[in-house]
């Protein structure tokens, strides 16, 4: 398929010009022109650079790729790398931020919920239908320590788990990645849970103060799914081979 009508269908897919976003989405290094290959992943870090060319990728497809607002611009030091890797061995890198954590079915947000079995899934923010936060429910309550076994079994991670002292679970909200400051807003909505990646400092005293159980179930580790999703879905519309690759990270 040409790289550039696979940006435009992967763009139109996942509504990019609806977010407001920290990096560009869509197609951000332009490598050869026709895209038989894919490799998905997380992170477009040189670990997936260098597997992706050990495979022949045309392409590679991640959640987090480059060019983010704030960051310093110069092409040098491990950007130079990275950039000089992809360019030599003409792989494109198609990278989807926010728009592939709230697509309402391949979306990170979406694939932590199918894992966790959260139903009646709906924006954590009422206001915005495209909240980066969402909130759902179990079937039945369960109890801290029994999500607390769930996430670890299902992302093979043990969450940190700052327990907020209700003793069931019925309400939760979750956001994957960095999405630890929606606990507040979650909290005021008498909501008994919240999951995201990461944990602040501030997030202890939050959960505890408020009532709210939190679980840090690792940024990496929450964030496994779109790209794999997004990637399978590829394969299935469009014919092309797609292999995901996970590189672990701890965080």
């Amino acid at each position: 398929m040409n790289n550039r009508k696979l940006a435009n269908k992967l763009d139109q897919f996942l509504e990019i010009h609806q977010f407001k976003d920290y990096c560009p989405n869509g197609l951000q290094i332009e490598g050869r022109e026709q895209v038989k290959k894919i490799v998905t992943g997380v992170t477009a870090n040189q670990a997936l650079i260098d597997a992706a060319v050990e495979l022949d990728a045309d392409a590679i497809l991640v959640h987090h790729g480059y060019f983010w607002k704030g960051e310093a611009q110069q092409i040098v030091g491990m950007k130079y790398n990275r950039i000089k890797a992809l360019i030599e061995n003409g792989i494109n890198l198609y990278a989807y931020h926010l728009p592939l954590d709230v697509h309402p079915e391949l979306g990170n947000n979406a694939q932590l919920a199918k894992l966790l079995g959260i139903t009646d899934r709906r924006p954590l923010e009422p206001w915005d239908k495209r909240s980066v936060g969402r909130v759902g429910k179990f079937e039945q309550a369960v109890t801290p320590q029994a999500l607390s076994e769930t996430i670890t079994q299902q992302l093979n991670r043990e969450p940190l788990w700052i327990d907020g002292g209700k003793p069931e679970i019925k309400t939760i909200a979750w956001c994957t990645g960095g999405g630890q400051d929606y606990i507040t807003i979650a909290a005021e909505q008498g909501i008994d849970a919240f999951i995201s990646g990461e944990i602040s400092e501030r997030t202890t005293h939050i959960a505890k103060e408020m009532g709210i159980h939190y679980f840090a179930a690792g940024h990496h580790a929450t964030e496994r799914y779109g790209a794999k999703a997004l990637g399978e879905w590829l394969a299935n519309e469009m014919a092309v081979d797609v292999t995901f690759i996970d590189i672990d990270n701890p965080v």
